[in-house]
């Protein structure tokens, strides 16, 4: 709870330092970015994506070795994708609801003659999945493909479950090399505080004031959206699911929640996030290891909120109206997008471009809210793996129920 406290505080004053340099000092603002902020800030990232590939893998590879019944493994692996896929399309419906309701980019005023943003092609959804199995895992680690890295892991702890006996060495290497991984992240986390100062004091400082007001609606509608869906969906799908109270849960997931904010990345949060869920939500080892590392690479819900409230925003903004037809299709093609575009470098805008196209709306309305989507991205990130540990947390619940109801059926 220290912890916990002094990331806050570190929080708040970023806030409120990177606002005092937009007000008092902007001139100011670019000597202490370029020669304390951001090295601070890269500093802290970088310690920590250091450890996510070998986190990931050693922990997936212990998960599914403490899975030895392939049965078990698809049942686990068949809800985790069902979860997914349904917050993610209720996370789109709360999107397009507020939207609607809020009509940010009714007000007019927003200059579309020099919008241009040249969107990146998504690789089709086929590829993505036959590049799940990797020609190359050392490449696959080194390049932190990370649906490859699951994929391999998964294989070589489901060998080591087979083999039993004739590889116990190996697998208490890595269950060894597991624990070493767990606690470089606790002392990584000893200057989260300090990185978190230093990420959103460079965010905001960066951002400015005018942008903020500029597009105050659209970032209501997106930050009121991302309020309901962590509240209402994943706060009720605790409390429903897995009978744990929602306060409770957000409480112990609060340092994870700060650190992703203040990184803008699920990937990077990994570590923290999955042994964050793992003591203080008592997720157990090989649901965490398996659910949330898949939830960091294919599950978006932060982002599909974004996705619905843009391209409404984007429509308003061009006087397009969008049909019942449209709607469906923005829900359909944003949630399989989520599966299709897993782990391609800013997959937001890569979706969002995706989404656009499907409902005949110019990709270039993309640059009006390229301006706040650092925001944005910060507090979408924190949704996202808040998203994937509620879903653990369920998983590992129902699996312990189901293994109670097996042991009083016997």
């Amino acid at each position: 709870m220290k912890l916990t406290r002094n990331i806050i505080i570190a929080l708040i004053l970023g806030l409120i330092t990177g606002i005092a340099f937009n007000l008092f000092a902007p001139e100011a603002f670019e000597i202490a970015d370029a020669f304390f902020l951001t090295p601070v800030g890269t500093l802290f990232l970088n310690a920590i994506t250091m450890l996510v590939v070998p986190l990931v893998f050693l922990s997936i590879v212990v998960g599914t070795a403490g899975v030895s019944d392939p049965k078990k493994m698809g049942r686990i692996g068949g809800k985790t994708v069902a979860f997914y896929l349904v917050t993610t399309a209720i996370a789109l419906v709360i999107g397009l609801s507020l939207a609607f309701l809020i009509q940010p980019g009714a007000g007019g005023g927003f200059e579309t003659q020099t919008a241009d943003y040249e969107a990146e092609e998504a690789p089709p959804v086929t590829e993505t999945l036959l590049n799940i199995i990797p020609d190359n895992p050392i490449a696959a680690m080194a390049e932190g493909e990370m649906l490859q890295i699951i994929a391999f892991a998964v294989l070589i702890g489901f060998a080591l479950a087979r083999l039993g006996d004739k590889t116990s060495g190996i697998l208490r290497l890595v269950e060894q090399g597991n624990e070493i991984f767990m606690y470089l992240v606790k002392i990584v986390m000893y200057i989260a505080p300090f990185g978190a100062f230093a990420l959103i004091a460079s965010a905001i400082g960066e951002l400015g004031l005018d942008a903020l007001q500029a597009m105050l609606m659209y970032m209501l509608a997106v930050v009121l959206g991302l309020l309901l869906q962590a509240i209402i969906v994943y706060g009720g799908a605790v409390s429903i699911f897995a009978k744990m109270n929602p306060i409770e849960f957000f409480r112990n997931f609060v340092p994870a929640m700060v650190v992703a904010f203040s990184t803008s990345s699920s990937s990077a949060t990994l570590p923290v996030s999955m042994r964050t869920a793992q003591e203080r939500l008592n997720v157990s080892k090989p649901v965490s290891s398996f659910v949330q590392p898949l939830g960091a690479t294919i599950n978006m819900d932060g982002t599909a909120i974004m996705q619905a409230v843009a391209t409404v925003f984007i429509a308003q903004v061009y006087a397009e109206n969008l049909a019942f037809g449209d709607l469906l299709t923005i829900i359909l093609t944003a949630t399989l997008a989520s599966i299709g575009t897993a782990g391609v470098p800013g997959v937001g805008m890569i979706m969002l471009a995706m989404v656009l196209t499907s409902v005949g709306l110019p990709v270039e309305g993309i640059a009006l809210v390229l301006g706040v989507d650092r925001i944005l991205d910060m507090l979408r990130t924190a949704v996202n793996i808040t998203g994937d540990a509620a879903v653990a947390k369920v998983v590992s619940a129902s699996e312990e129920k189901r293994i109670e109801k097996e042991e009083q059926s016997a």
